[in-house]
This record gives C-alpha cells, structure tokens and sequence, in this order.
C-alpha cells in the first residue's frame, strides 16, 4: 500500500467500531452511515497506515495481525480526545476544571481555609492547586503562564493583566506581655518612637509597608532579626527581640494564647494591606475569574467580617 493522507478522528471511529462487529452492515448502522461509505473509509484508513487492518472473507470480516495490534492505540487516541472535548465543554462553561492559584505566604493559610470549603460546595468539581511564593515571584509566573490566577498585594499598575480588588487587612502592633505598652489597646504614633521594630524579609510585601510607617514614627528596624515567616516573626517579639506589626488575619488565625502577646491599635496610623485577585488580560477563562473574585469577596465577608474591610467590586488593569 502506498500511503496517501493522514488519518482522521472518525476514520478511527470507524475502524473502532468495525472492529467490536466484525460485521460491515452492522457497524454502518450502529455509526448511521451507508455500508459503502463505511467501506470507503475503512480503506482511506488503511491507506493512510499504509497497513491492513481487516481482512474479509467468505467466513466473515477479521482483523489482521496489525488490525490487533493497532486497534488499542486507536481506542487510546479517541479515548483521549473525547476526554479533550468533555473537559473543554466543562472549561466553556467556567466552573469544572483545575485553576493554578498563587497567594503569599502571609496570606494563604490564613485565608484559604475560611475560603476555600465554601468554594468547593459552590463548585463541586473545582480543583485549585494552591503555590505559595513571595508576591514578586507569583506576579512573574502568572505573566510566564504557570499560575492562571493569584491573589497579589495591591495596589499594582499593569496593562497586561486584570486586577480585582477584594479586601483590605489591617496591620495591628503587637508587644511582648512584659512590654510597657501591655495593657494599652490603642497607642499613640508618639509613643513608637525609639521602639525596636522586627519585620520579614525584605522579599515580603509586609517589609515595605513597615518600613515605611516606622521611618516616618521614627521607630528602627531591627536588620539583624528579620523573620522569615510571620510564625517566626511572632516568636521573636515572644521572646522579647522587639515589637511587630501583624496582619489581622494572622492575628485572627494563630494568636490563640493572648498572655504571650499583646495587640494594639495605632491611632491615626492606617497601616491595612490590600488584595486583589489577578489574571492575565487575554486568559480564556477570565469571565470565571471575575465571577470567583465575587465569590471570594462573599466568603470573606461571611466568614471574616469582623477582621477585614471588603473592597468595593470594581475591576482595575
């Protein structure tokens, strides 16, 4: 045989269900198709392969050697492709398929849990694979395309992508139990200054916003104690290294023994970080993002409405 064309999808079909007959007139029924245009593809198939595949006969139709051995290969690539259109049917309608999730590590575990269940009883079959990295990682691997979306620090100003704002968190002060400002559940910007103040690296998006509010209280930074996680960070001022500031949501999640810490509020100091949720401009499923950063927001304000402030739905690039 002389190879003359690149077989096709229903080609294969054909000879797929042919093979499970092992009967022309039988197989065109099933497929609803006329047994001379069964037989024409069948051949066309074959031609292709450059191989025959079944072998008619006074006793009947049989499949040849090859036949056998190329016909699990065929299932294979119609299996697969009948998976490819159920899951593009599924990804068309936005709400069944898994979705690469960036967040920074000071915010994910201290909100995905209030999150997360309610999203999978909304979207039954929802899967997000969840990246923890420091914000400047996350934002370069969503524009590289290894994340789909990310919840990012804001605020940002990129004409590729689409940012939806969700919520803002508080920053609270936070002092050793043995601190002389124990006890004092609103402090004055005056009475920060000369404070040691310990914050994470500077790879976090918290050590900027600290930096800032404490060069301007006069209150110095420890550069010999940066913490690497907020749990390190805790620890330090635990054990009297310094004083922090705290996101609310951290407070909220992991500071269960309040005698080892004490949380202040900063009067006239509003020290909050804001979040957005954030896709690529062009992303297919961009009008599901939309509709998750609604959901997110929902969640939030059900189940953590009392620690932050939610953000007003609007969309900014």
């Amino acid at each position: 045989m002389t190879r003359t064309s690149t077989p096709t999808l229903r080609q294969l079909s054909y000879f797929e269900s042919l093979a499970r007959q092992l009967n022309y007139r039988s197989a065109a029924e099933e497929l609803q198709i006329s047994q001379p245009a069964l037989t024409t593809q069948i051949s066309a198939l074959e031609n292709g392969l450059n191989v025959a595949l079944l072998e008619r006969s006074r006793s009947g139709t049989h499949l040849t050697p090859e036949g056998r051995e190329l016909l699990p290969h065929a299932r294979e690539v119609l299996a697969a492709m009948r998976g490819l259109e159920e899951r593009a049917a599924v990804m068309s309608e936005g709400r069944q398929t898994t979705y690469r999730l960036g967040v920074p590590p000071t915010l994910g575990p201290y909100l995905l849990p209030h999150v997360m269940p309610e999203l999978h009883k909304r979207y039954d079959q929802l899967k997000l694979y969840v990246r923890e990295q420091p914000h400047q990682d996350l934002l370069q691997e969503l524009r590289q395309g290894t994340l789909d979306i990310a919840i990012l620090p804001l605020p940002m100003r990129a004409n590729d992508l689409i940012i939806e704002e969700l919520f803002s968190e508080p920053l609270r002060y936070v002092v050793p139990a043995d601190h002389r400002l124990a006890g004092t559940p609103v402090v004055r910007p005056a009475q920060l200054r000369g404070e040691q103040v310990l914050t994470l690296e500077a790879q976090h998006h918290i050590h900027a916003m600290v930096k800032t509010v404490c060069e301007r209280l006069g209150a110095p930074i420890q550069r010999d104690y940066e913490g690497t996680s907020l749990d390190t960070l805790r620890q330090m001022v635990v054990m009297g290294l310094g004083t922090a500031f705290l996101p609310a949501l951290y407070i909220h999640s992991e500071m269960h023994k309040p005698e080892a810490l004490y949380v202040c509020e900063l009067k006239g100091v509003p020290l909050v970080r804001d979040h957005g949720l954030v896709w690529r401009a062009g992303a297919p499923s961009r009008h599901f993002y939309r509709e998750l950063a609604g959901d997110i927001r929902e969640f939030v304000d059900l189940r953590l409405g009392d620690v932050v402030r939610l953000a007003k739905p609007r969309r900014r690039r």
